[in-house]
């Protein structure tokens, strides 16, 4: 440092020991020249502009803002090295400025210090920021077997404190719609079931901004439950269609059997199609041979079921609005074995 810089230096430190010592005035006690009053908090929101009042006459001979131990403003002259606070040239009665962005960091005391024949007053104001409600870490998507223990975490930071709701849709029934499920960070399910199965939403505010918003998918794994099948009449020679419908996580896999026999696509006039939680066996001209108990089998890694439907020909006697649930004697070693062929792959 040269002779210059080192001179220069000292003498802004001289400067600002003197305006300490000038403005130097008894904390919390805010004051206009000629009289004294309370000065409200000022409250801005986080990243908005807050704008600090100043009051002063023309008797007033100098004036400076001050935040904490730092000066912002002697006069017009800037001592911060903040480009976000400016000096407002709003009145000759005012003395002001202004902080653009406002961040946490700018919370706190500030003073206006003002020397009116050498008595020094001050303004001092308390600049309060606020913080958007906002999620910082929340759980993953989750997938458990029925029966286990699930918890979900949501955090959220913000100023004032933000509140946290959860809310749960479920993917099992629809037309149940939304439902409040508990408040705070955390969500605790044990046993859980195939209906617990959906989003939760977690949902935090206070009152700052719109609320934030994030989701946690849980996704319930059971094994397969035929929720609808039915018996089919169809006549000699037309079309006819046997079909039934899976409930499980993950998708079933399906199979069609007659007796024990297991049917193949394409094969001996019959077409197997399946979409997401349907199976459906076609036959494209039904023959005598065809008529007769049909077995619908769905798997997934979570276990077996089969239902029994019946295809059969005009005048026949049936329950033709629901098939047995449960298999038949014959059925239960096949059962046996394509349950023992499932679990040996994993």
């Amino acid at each position: 440092m040269d002779i210059t810089g080192y001179f220069e230096l000292q003498w802004k430190c001289l400067i600002v020991v003197a305006l300490r010592l000038l403005f130097l005035v008894p904390a919390g006690v805010p004051a206009r020249s000629g009289e004294s009053y309370l000065k409200d908090n000022i409250t801005v929101r986080q990243g908005d502009s807050a704008v600090l009042k100043c009051n002063v006459d023309n008797k007033v001979s100098r004036v400076a803002w001050l935040n904490r131990t730092t000066i912002l403003f002697t006069g017009n002259e800037k001592w911060s090295l903040d480009p976000r606070v400016v000096l407002l040239n709003t009145a000759l009665t005012e003395y002001s400025i202004k902080i653009i962005n406002v961040n946490l960091y700018d919370e706190g005391p500030y003073v206006c210090s003002i020397l009116t024949n050498k008595k020094p007053e001050s303004t001092k104001v308390h600049l309060i920021v606020q913080v958007p409600a906002r999620i910082v870490n929340i759980s993953t998507d989750v997938s458990v077997n029925e029966g286990s223990n699930v918890s979900l975490m949501c955090l959220a930071i913000g100023r004032p404190e933000p509140s946290i709701l959860w809310k749960f849709r479920s993917s099992e029934s629809e037309g149940k719609g939304i439902r409040i499920i508990t408040e705070g960070e955390y969500v605790e399910m044990t046993g859980i079931t195939k209906d617990m199965s959906g989003s939760y939403d977690c949902i935090t505010s206070n009152d700052i901004s719109p609320p934030d918003v994030r989701t946690v998918q849980v996704t319930v794994n059971y094994p397969p439950v035929i929720s609808r099948a039915r018996s089919t009449g169809t006549a000699v020679g037309q079309k006819g269609v046997l079909w039934c419908e899976v409930s499980a996580v993950p998708l079933a896999d399906f199979q069609w059997y007659k007796g024990e026999r297991r049917l193949l696509n394409g094969l001996n006039g019959v077409k197997i199609e399946n979409k997401g939680k349907q199976s459906m066996l076609t036959f494209f001209n039904v023959s005598e041979e065809d008529y007769g108990n049909y077995t619908c089998v769905a798997m997934n890694t979570l276990g077996i079921t089969n239902a029994s439907i019946i295809l059969y020909g005009p005048g026949a006697i049936h329950d033709v609005n629901n098939a047995a649930l449960s298999p038949t004697s014959s059925f239960l070693l096949l059962t046996l074995v394509l349950t023992l062929s499932v679990l040996s792959k994993f």
